[in-house]
């Protein structure tokens, strides 16, 4: 190797244990929430599967609002926000509720669709919410909008930095060989096996670590996502989604008529018929007449692949429909990152895959750790045995 090649090699080596020192705590454990949230859905439906389904009846169901009226009859149980209800006669309603005045959301319910009898709130939601938040903004107060979201997308930054300079650093001289690249040498002990497993199964997950975060910077640096977006969608959808927020006007009037469900209900099932299996209504969060309404068809099989209507509730007109099946390659894999972002796109082998690969993430960070103090060990000039006398005393 040339003089150059290890000056550059030795530059890249000081970056990757730097970058891993500082960070190794903090990736193993968004890796960890990561891994736990990987079968949150399959979790979820397992514990509430007593609470997800009712006994259909010859009776209709009720229109969504009078579902809600009933529901919060005599019991205080803060603003409805949205609500999901269903082609299935024999699912449940599931009420979302709005945040507090301290910020906290109360749990959903499961609802009765015939005579909204509440069945129960859905197990594990809390933990998963709490976990979730762990992941996405390390607990730090303002959520999506506090420092949190920036510390995981640095973290994420930093991981690539160590994914690309670990590559050139391990790269054999018999590059052709699977052998080289794939195989741990578990016959080694000590600093000899550290090392061995650090490079070999890194090289396992890398593929899986670099989709992981190029798909989580999504949600950290608005400069990213718009950067995608920009790239990935036709212009006039990408000049759509890059138009900053308008300020919500804190003194404009709210609407006269009350905004309510039943009018964009039934306005979907009008525009979709029977095409649809579930849907989820959200109320406008401010000032504003407008639902948004996420609908999945039933050959659906990602929660990502979805139709979005937006429904004027006073009115019943459509605002806008964006339907999965008419977006362009690069805009299904935008309306995907959360599903690519866990491996759910390649089915439940690709989460378990996805699953494994953020648990082995505390593996890298104690061979790290480990590989740095022992190099430190090797480095440290050696003393002299107590009582021998050193040349020049």
């Amino acid at each position: 190797m040339s003089r150059v090649g290890h000056h550059i090699k030795a530059a890249l080596h000081q970056i990757h244990s730097i970058a891993g020192l500082v960070l190794a705590l903090l990736l193993a454990l968004i890796a960890l929430t990561g891994a736990i949230m990987s079968f949150e859905d399959e979790i979820g439906d397992h514990l509430n599967a007593g609470l997800m389904q009712v006994e259909p009846r010859q009776a209709p169901v009720l229109m969504p609002d009078e579902l809600v009226a009933r529901l919060k009859a005599g019991q205080d149980l803060g603003k409805v926000s949205a609500v999901t209800l269903s082609s299935d006669p024999a699912a449940a309603v599931r009420v979302r509720f709005a945040r507090d005045e301290q910020g906290a959301r109360p749990t959903s319910l499961y609802v009765d669709p015939y005579d909204a009898r509440v069945l129960g709130a859905p197990r594990g939601e809390e933990f998963f919410a709490t976990v979730r938040r762990l992941h996405r903004w390390l607990l730090i107060p303002g959520d999506a909008k506090g420092w949190g979201r920036q510390i995981t997308g640095i973290a994420a930054l930093g991981l690539i930095v160590m994914l690309i300079s670990g590559l050139v650093l391990r790269w054999p001289r018999r590059a052709g060989s699977v052998k080289m690249w794939l195989k741990p040498n578990l016959g080694l002990s000590g600093r000899g096996l550290h090392r061995s497993l650090h490079a070999v199964i890194g090289t396992w997950v890398l593929p899986v670590y670099l989709v992981m975060t190029l798909t989580g910077l999504w949600y950290s640096f608005d400069w990213y996502k718009d950067g995608v977006v920009w790239l990935l969608s036709r212009p006039h959808v990408a000049a759509a989604k890059m138009q900053p927020k308008q300020p919500r006007a804190a003194a404009r009037p709210e609407p006269v008529q009350p905004v309510g469900f039943d009018l964009a209900w039934s306005t979907l099932q009008r525009e979709e018929g029977d095409r649809f299996s579930k849907a989820l209504l959200t109320l406008p969060a401010g000032p504003g007449t407008v639902i948004r309404i996420r609908s999945w068809p039933k050959d659906s099989t990602l929660d990502t692949t979805r139709d979005e209507f937006r429904v004027d509730a006073v009115t019943g007109q459509v605002i806008s429909a964006e339907r999965y099946a008419d977006k362009t390659f690069g805009e299904k894999i935008i309306a995907n990152v959360l599903d690519i972002h866990r491996g759910a796109f390649l089915g439940w082998p690709g989460k378990l895959a996805f699953m494994i690969a953020a648990a082995l993430m505390p593996l890298f960070s104690v061979t790290g750790i480990l590989l740095y103090l022992s190099r430190r060990r090797l480095r440290r000039p050696a003393q002299p045995p107590l009582g021998r006398l050193v040349p020049g005393e």
